[in-house]
């Protein structure tokens, strides 16, 4: 099992907006990053962690812990001319952006902001707090993973 974080603007896509999709699940799409969209084709597998992060937030806290319903395939988005995330080098045989299908499980009882974060000994190298660290899909170790839950005393959804 791996563990990933996924940011989101909350005016964009909140923790609550994926709580009120169908089942609790969406498809992770419109990353346009490749680093990002290589750790989405590389890495997520059904079952594994994912924690929901507010970016641009006031505060921007980790929110949520969700898991991963399936691996990526192609994203929708990159396909469909109306889309801001149209991509016309991007086909349904050979897509160049994909997105992964995840489930909210749980909320934090106690949102953790960035700042608060910072401060923990288990998080001193998690990618969210590295300088310039602005990608929306990161990978966590399981000891960072662990870190959080017990800080932010999940409550199932």
């Amino acid at each position: 099992m791996a563990f990933y974080l996924l940011k989101s603007e909350p005016d964009v896509f909140s923790f609550d907006d994926l709580i009120a999709c169908p089942d609790r699940t969406t498809g992770w799409d419109g990353v346009r990053n490749y680093q990002a969209r290589n750790l989405l084709r590389d890495g997520f597998r059904p079952g594994d962690g994912v924690l929901f992060y507010h970016s641009n937030a006031t505060p921007s806290a980790l929110v949520g812990v969700g898991e991963v319903v399936e691996g990526a395939t192609a994203d929708p988005t990159a396909l469909d001319p109306l889309s801001p995330f149209f991509d016309p080098k991007s086909t349904a045989d050979r897509p160049v952006w994909l997105r992964v299908l995840v489930r909210a499980t749980h909320r934090l009882i106690r949102p953790l902001p960035l700042a608060e974060l910072r401060l923990i000994p288990e998080l001193t190298d998690m990618a969210l707090l590295r300088k310039g660290s602005r990608l929306s899909v990161q990978p966590v170790t399981a000891d960072e993973w662990t870190a959080i839950l017990a800080l932010g005393n999940p409550m199932p959804l």
